[in-house]
């Protein structure tokens, strides 16, 4: 080979080699972009904030967009699921994703089994017209809930502003339970037969309204529900007299055995009326819908979604 030969590669593998340096160097002073993995981070990271949408992070460095409350109670409050019931004639079909979508079926105990995996679904964004369930969920580790019952297809601006209830607990309940519902309904599966009426029923926890009260309760839910349910607390993983499973028992806590009437999302099998209670909001048209006679709850709760934050 001849010297110009030589010359040209030297060359050309020292002009490598800058390249290499100078592409090494640019990227050691690239900050990688992070966003925090809740909005009380957040707000620990940047003092006042308003309420609104913001990007978080999960654990493997994904984004994805949620709600933030950043004022009630000191705020730092992030949104991580919706319960909508979409279709109350539908019972366990397409859309009741905290139930079962695979019909009144006694050989799916658990149904989709939303309330204790991994899965996602929905955007912050129509959390009133569907079912939203997050990243934050299963990874946030916090201490206390946040729960607001907000109409059907409100945009986010008008959230706080129409809700319907909105309170919080302020006892650190969720730190005995994993720090997060993914690992509390791990020790208290949603699934129909893991537990009987009273006895295996799980945890409550007492709330503190930010908006409503536990007087008004009676207008909301079935006049023949009064005797079934103490007000004042959110309670998880109630079971009705045949031995369904009830996930999540917004603002009361179960004292009777009818709590299909009360008490929203379950596991995939509901034995009485041969599948009438099947679905996110299970029995709360059993004496007609939004008819607030005998068994039934008002329209205005039945047509509002259950809102759940972490903090």
């Amino acid at each position: 080979m001849e010297m110009t030969q030589w010359t040209v590669l030297v060359n050309f593998f020292v002009l490598s080699l800058e390249i290499l340096q100078s592409t090494s160097n640019k990227l050691d002073n690239c900050k990688p972009v992070s966003y925090p993995k809740s909005c009380k981070e957040l707000l620990h990271l940047y003092g006042c904030l308003p309420d609104g949408l913001y990007i978080l992070s999960s654990s493997s460095g994904a984004t994805y967009l949620t709600f933030c409350d950043m004022t009630t109670n000191g705020g730092g409050w992030t949104l991580v699921a919706s319960i909508h019931e979409n279709n109350m004639y539908g019972k366990c079909t397409v859309g009741d994703r905290w139930s079962s979508q695979q019909e009144n079926n006694q050989n799916v105990p658990e149904g989709d089994g939303s309330w204790s995996n991994k899965v996602t679904f929905g955007t912050v964004e129509a959390a009133t017209s569907d079912d939203f369930k997050n990243p934050g969920y299963y990874e946030i580790t916090a201490q206390d809930m946040s729960v607001w019952h907000v109409p059907n297809e409100l945009s986010v601006d008008q959230w706080k502003e129409k809700s319907i209830f909105r309170y919080h607990t302020e006892n650190n309940f969720l730190n005995q339970y994993g720090g997060n519902l993914y690992n509390l309904y791990k020790a208290y599966p949603v699934r129909y037969k893991a537990g009987a009426c009273k006895t295996n029923n799980g945890p409550s926890s007492p709330i503190v309204y930010d908006h409503g009260n536990a007087g008004s309760l009676p207008k909301f839910y079935g006049p023949s529900t009064t005797i079934e349910y103490e007000p004042g607390y959110i309670s998880f993983r109630a079971f009705n007299n045949e031995q369904a499973a009830l996930a999540l028992c917004s603002g009361v806590k179960p004292v009777g055995c009818n709590v299909e009437h009360i008490c929203i999302g379950g596991g995939g099998f509901f034995p009485e009326g041969g599948g009438r209670q099947c679905g996110d909001f299970a029995g709360f048209d059993w004496d007609g819908y939004g008819t607030h006679n005998g068994w039934s709850a008002s329209k205005e709760i039945t047509e509002s979604v259950v809102m759940l934050f972490y903090r």
